[in-house]
């Protein structure tokens, strides 16, 4: 179960469960994986709807690395995530969000 206060969020892949968190080496990995030239920079193109398919399956998969489940983009690509590509874009707009406020800020974080 993904705690929210920890900037969990949970992402059913296949069927299963997986909790998604953007430890500060998750985030690393994500700044150079994507070659951002900031992580504001991927915010906003969250923020604003002009991210890439790349940006999601980027930020996907670092969130899941730092839940504890490594697993590369290539095989996140290939496997089903529960809800589609919308499902999973809400899914990683949540986790920004969770990762980048305090607790208070998000109005259902006891959810």
């Amino acid at each position: 179960m993904a705690n929210p206060y920890r900037g969990e969020v949970t992402l059913v892949v296949d069927g299963a469960p997986r909790v998604m968190r953007l430890t500060l080496g998750a985030l690393a990995e994500l700044e150079a994986r994507l070659n951002c030239d900031s992580l504001l920079d991927l915010i906003s193109r969250f923020e604003n709807g002009t991210f890439r398919v790349r940006d999601l399956i980027g930020l996907l998969t670092a969130g899941l690395s730092g839940g504890g489940w490594h697993i590369s983009e290539a095989d996140l690509v290939g496997r089903r995530i529960d809800g589609g590509p919308l499902a999973a874009a809400q899914a990683a707009a949540r986790l920004l969000k969770l990762t980048f406020t305090l607790p208070d800020d998000e109005p259902d974080a006891r959810s």
